[in-house]
């Protein structure tokens, strides 16, 4: 297996992400069968999350992306920018946001709100990474894989200056 040098450690395994997304898929097909809900992917960072977790829920499901950015490097800007891409009629459907970490919880606030205001039926939360004692706002996601400590993380569709998304497990990044 490929440990490059910036990895400090290995947090979660591929057996353990393996088996994250299998619980959480459990939860979601408990809670939107029968429904017709939209899993909304928040690109670039989630996409593995995603793959692994849709795969997991056993209702149907529709699937689109969209964008939320507010990192240079290491660093949160504190600016949060939403784009809605292409993402049709969210009015009267079930919308879950799949976000890979909720760490300020900016990103998220702000998504909630631009996606409350397309009037949806319901609007949940779901995070790969939660990180509480970093939050700078209000906002619990409704679903959780991990709670994790104040740790910069790559691996598993986390980067570092979009290097290191493609590891198959989350490590611990090695700060210089």
């Amino acid at each position: 297996m490929y440990i490059p040098k910036e990895v400090e450690r290995i947090l979660f395994t591929r057996q353990q992400l393996d088996e994250c997304s299998a619980r959480l898929g459990t939860e979601l097909t408990r809670d939107y069968s029968g429904k017709d809900p939209l899993f909304l992917c928040v690109l670039r960072g989630a996409v593995q999350f995603f793959s692994d977790l849709v795969r997991a829920v056993e209702c149907p499901l529709d699937i689109d992306f969209i964008r939320a950015s507010s990192y240079n490097g290491t660093e949160s800007t504190g600016v949060v920018k939403v784009d809605m891409m292409n993402v049709g009629e969210l009015a009267g459907r079930d919308v879950v946001i799949v976000e890979d970490i909720c760490d300020s919880g900016r990103s998220l606030v702000e998504m909630t709100k631009v996606i409350s205001a397309m009037k949806p039926k319901s609007l949940k939360s779901v995070v790969l990474l939660d990180k509480p004692t970093r939050r700078v706002v209000e906002f619990k996601p409704d679903y959780t894989g991990f709670v994790i400590d104040d740790l910069y993380v790559i691996g598993n569709g986390f980067d570092c200056d979009g290097r290191f998304r493609n590891l198959p497990y989350i490590g611990v990044y090695k700060q210089s």
